[in-house]
């Protein structure tokens, strides 16, 4: 069986006479990187705040139902695990990327 990848990749090609390849760089700085990274931390942290008031209205709404109870309890608890995380996470990329 032929494979047309292989075909491909040995008919086309990496550089040009030039003697640039054509191959892909980054020109993005660390104030873009920290830009996209706060963005996205930042929607992590709403949503996580968001889980956390939908859970505390479950809560409230239970009605002294003991299983509703309960999961409306764990879904604070997970809910701020994942904040904490998000946190954690975002001062880790933080260092990171300012000391590259």
């Amino acid at each position: 069986m032929v494979d047309i990848v292989h075909i491909l990749a040995s008919t086309t090609p990496l550089c040009g006479n030039s003697g640039s390849c054509g191959l892909p760089t980054a020109h993005a700085n660390h104030d873009a990187i920290q830009n996209v990274l706060t963005i996205v931390f930042g929607l992590v942290g709403a949503l996580s705040l968001l889980m956390i008031t939908i859970s505390g209205l479950r809560y409230i709404t239970s009605a002294g139902n003991p299983e509703q109870a309960s999961k409306a309890k764990d879904g604070v608890v997970y809910a701020l695990v994942g904040l904490a995380i998000a946190l954690t996470a975002e001062a880790i990329v933080t260092f990171v990327v300012k000391n590259l």
